[in-house]
């Protein structure tokens, strides 16, 4: 009998442990899912206060693709290069298909644009439309891809479009190649500081 009561005992014990665990999980998944939470969580740059679903947008993306373009931990040079105590992010440089200073230096050089898209074992990056706060109606975006491995001009191509703000609609203009050359001299002159930095 007393083994009986024991027993019972037990199995009352554990069964309010289990439902007590499951309410905390519960409670810890509807703290995850809320808003603010998945701004925190995701790491992203966007400023919820001026524009929230910027900011949602780029923290869902950037939480479907691993909590950021790199994993939770970001991007480590040094574990890339096996120079880091951290080995883990050193998998990304074998996942990457193009050079990843081209493929940071690119990020760092277009900071300022909000991103649409982003693919870093493809190497491609596409920005949303931006415009400058002193020409509202004009916009710009860019397609920028990266292809091979190492750190070359051939293996980098910006493509821009700009569209004016016409009789109420947008109409798309000119673009010279120059400013493109541009740009993909800005990324190429980061990626090459950003190599060494690590020299």
């Amino acid at each position: 009998m007393l083994r009986l009561i024991l027993l019972l005992s037990v199995f009352f014990l554990i069964s309010c442990n289990t439902n007590k665990s499951e309410e905390e999980m519960e409670e810890l998944w509807s703290k995850a899912q809320t808003r603010q939470a998945i701004l925190d969580r995701s790491g992203t740059k966007f400023n919820s206060a001026i524009d929230p679903d910027l900011a949602m947008k780029d923290a869902e993306t950037r939480l479907q693709s691993g909590g950021g373009l790199f994993g939770k931990g970001g991007l480590s040079f040094g574990g890339i290069l096996n120079k880091g105590e951290d080995n883990s992010s050193s998998s990304i440089n074998n996942n990457m298909s193009v050079n990843v200073f081209l493929w940071r230096g690119a990020l760092e050089t277009i900071d300022f644009m909000p991103l649409s898209s982003t693919d870093p074992i493809g190497g491609t990056i596409i920005t949303d439309w931006y415009s400058t706060v002193n020409n509202e109606n004009e916009r710009c975006k860019l397609n920028i891809f990266i292809t091979g491995k190492s750190l070359k001009t051939e293996n980098l191509k910006v493509t821009s479009f700009c569209q004016e703000f016409k009789n109420q609609i947008w109409v798309n203009k000119d673009i010279d190649d120059e400013n493109n050359i541009k740009i993909e001299n800005a990324i190429l002159n980061k990626a090459k500081k950003l190599r060494l930095q690590l020299s």
